[in-house]
């Protein structure tokens, strides 16, 4: 048994803090907050969805992001700015994986880590018996292009040979699966149904996740500012925080956006750069209005979750810094686009509306593991699929911490990728 702390107590902290706890390990969380899951987890899509593996860099993406210049609604939005090298030398890695034969691999390594943690999740459920608003019902794609389709239909044969089921639906077959669906069906290219996905909330989940956590004996600093990660002699020792230091033996740094900004005090520089999004959560007011299905509009980046009497719309991406204030343009848009794909389901003029900052890494690869400063672990830069992936990167890294082998292969889920 090591002590270990982990650094950050959103989806990812938290999921890792259980699992090294059911390992035998004495573990202690810090975080900033009063509670847990109170930023990137807190108002998220909701989606526990290996069919998004693709990367953001791809082949096409770059021809979009410049289609998307200068318009504020722009489902991608790269807000350059001169004195802001952290984005330039990101945006640099970022276009080197926007070649076929990178967006193949890097989809490979996510798709691996995905599936993995949807059934560590199903798996936890199971043993638990944790509820959060969860359905089971797969996750729908719908496309209103045709040339988006039949590129969407490649990728989605692609997952299907690395052992994810698609099924392909023409617009009649998307109506039955999501009557919800009805007044778009007119405009409808198609769909992809992922059956084997699921949703959920990912902070109701965090929050039940931490009590059970607590339960085992995990203790949670809330309201604690990390100030200082110390080394004794080469290695991580301690952290300084704003209520005195904490020792440990190990310490998992689960910290989300700010995670890099930690890491440098060590001279671990890890490329990763937040990506604003933003969600409205309404109560439903008409059940058969609003989907039931978790769905996906991948035309403007878009996605709708149930979580029991409300619906969770969220989406679009903002790359503008370390910059936590809310755009109310971005954010009416996530309502307006919502309320155009299922009129009548709530009062959207009353949605609750949110932002947050989500860890990306250029090649949308989380970065998982030791480091080159013995005693420091990573669990960090999950993207837009950090509900997706935090019950197998918490399981894997409590493996690693526990000299155990792995259940899957750590090829290229490692910083040491960034240093080729």
């Amino acid at each position: 048994m090591v002590k270990v702390l982990v650094l950050g107590s959103g989806v990812i902290g938290t999921t890792t803090a259980w699992y090294l706890a059911e390992a035998g390990h004495e573990v202690e969380v810090v975080d900033r907050q009063p509670g847990p899951g109170l930023e990137t987890s807190y108002a998220n899509g909701g989606q526990i969805s290996p069919c998004h593996a693709e990367p953001w860099a791809n082949p096409a993406t770059p021809a979009k992001a410049l289609k998307w210049l200068g318009r504020d609604d722009a489902p991608l939005l790269f807000r350059w700015r001169r004195l802001d090298p952290a984005l330039w030398a990101w945006g640099a890695r970022f276009l080197l994986n926007c070649t076929a034969r990178r967006a193949a691999v890097n989809t490979d390594r996510t798709l691996r880590l995905a599936l993995y943690s949807r059934g560590c999740l199903q798996a936890l459920r199971a043993a638990t018996g944790i509820a959060y608003d969860q359905q089971t019902k797969g996750i729908l794609h719908i496309y209103r292009d045709g040339a988006e389709f039949a590129q969407a239909e490649k990728a989605a044969a692609l997952m299907s040979r690395l052992g994810l089921p698609r099924e392909v639906k023409t617009p009649d077959e998307a109506v039955a699966v999501e009557p919800a669906l009805a007044a778009a069906h007119k405009d409808l290219a198609g769909a992809i149904l992922t059956p084997g996905d699921e949703s959920g909330d990912a902070h109701l989940f965090t929050r039940r996740l931490a009590e059970r956590c607590a339960e085992k004996g995990v203790i949670f600093h809330f309201d604690t500012w990390i100030q200082a990660l110390e080394l004794n002699g080469g290695r991580l020792a301690s952290v300084a925080t704003s209520k005195g230091r904490l020792h440990a033996d190990a310490v998992v740094l689960a910290g989300g956006s700010w995670s890099g900004r930690l890491s440098r005090q060590v001279d671990v520089r890890l490329p990763i750069y937040p990506a604003k999004g933003y969600s409205a959560t309404l109560a439903v007011t008409d059940a058969a209005a609003a989907p039931s299905v978790s769905i996906t509009d991948d035309e403007h980046k878009m996605v709708y979750s149930r979580l029991g009497e409300r619906l969770r719309c969220a989406g679009t991406a903002e790359l503008a810094g370390w910059n936590t204030e809310m755009d109310p343009r971005r954010a009416r848009l996530v309502a307006q686009l919502a309320e155009g794909l299922f009129p009548g389901a709530g009062d959207y003029s009353q949605a609750e509306l949110w932002c947050g900052l989500r860890p990306v890494t250029p090649d949308s690869v989380p970065i998982l593991g030791a480091t080159k400063v013995p005693g420091l672990y990573l669990n960090t830069g999950h993207g837009t699929l950090g509900w997706t992936m935090a019950c197998g990167s918490g399981r894997l890294l409590a493996d690693i911490l526990s000299g155990r082998p792995t259940d899957i292969d750590m090829d290229g889920l490692g910083i040491e990728r960034f240093w080729l």
